[in-house]
Parts: C-alpha cells; structure tokens; sequence
C-alpha cells in the first residue's frame, strides 16, 4: 500500500533520480536558452542603418537599444531561473527535495513535473501572496 504524500517526510530516492531528470533537461534547455539571448545583446547587428537617412538611422539605434536592454532583462531573469534549477538539484542531494519551505510537508508530484524548482505547495504559495 502505497503512503498518502502527506504522510511521508520525503520523496524516495527512485522518485528523485525522476525529478533529477526533469531538472537536468530543463537546465539544459535553460543555459542554451541564455546563451542566445547573451549574444542576442552582445553583438552588434550587421544589418545595420549607416548607409540611410539619419532620421531612420536615430530611430533604428533607437530600437536597437530598446531590445539589448529588453534581452539584457531576460537574460537575467533566466540567470535567476537556472539558479533556482540549480539549487533544486542542490536539494535533491540532500533529499530535501519537494518538501514545503512554509508548511514542511510534501509538493504534489504534478507540481514540480510542471515547477521542478518550487520551494512552497500551491497553499503555501497562495497564502503567501494574499500576505504581500
């Protein structure tokens, strides 16, 4: 007879190595996925207005500007998410992995499937929100 996940203080080792995958893939993707946005805002573009009018070459640079800083904040926001990812394998490690930072009981599978980096069970998370 299987546990309730409320019963039980953590996940088995079985169903971390799962959730160890899961993380692992999407890391992957994550760092591949940062690396374009990096160069996205770090080179120059060749197709550029040097050669046109200089009202259209004011508002092109203008753009320009506009999606390097625009990149540049995706670029730190999936710095952040693969930091959350990383310290999710950290967890798994230490087999605190899944477990509830607010109410220490365990986070539905089909919530770190879809949010392996999630510290709070969508309870906690709510009431959190409602305190902000």
């Amino acid at each position: 007879m299987k546990k309730d996940t409320n019963q039980r203080t953590r996940y088995s080792d079985e169903e971390l190595e799962e959730f160890k995958e899961i993380i692992l893939k999407k890391l992957e993707k994550a760092r591949r996925d940062l690396e374009l946005l990096t160069e996205a805002y770090t080179s120059s573009n060749d197709n550029d207005t040097n050669d046109t009018s200089p009202t259209f070459k004011i508002l092109e640079e203008g753009h320009d500007v506009l999606s390097k800083e625009e990149n540049s904040q995706l670029a730190a926001r999936q710095q952040k998410f693969i930091k959350s990812l990383e310290n999710a394998l950290i967890r798994i490690e230490n087999k605190s992995y899944g477990i509830c930072r607010e109410t220490g009981k365990l986070i539905p599978k089909e919530r770190l499937r879809s949010v392996p980096h999630a510290t709070l069970s969508i309870d906690a998370k709510t009431k959190h929100k409602k305190e902000k």
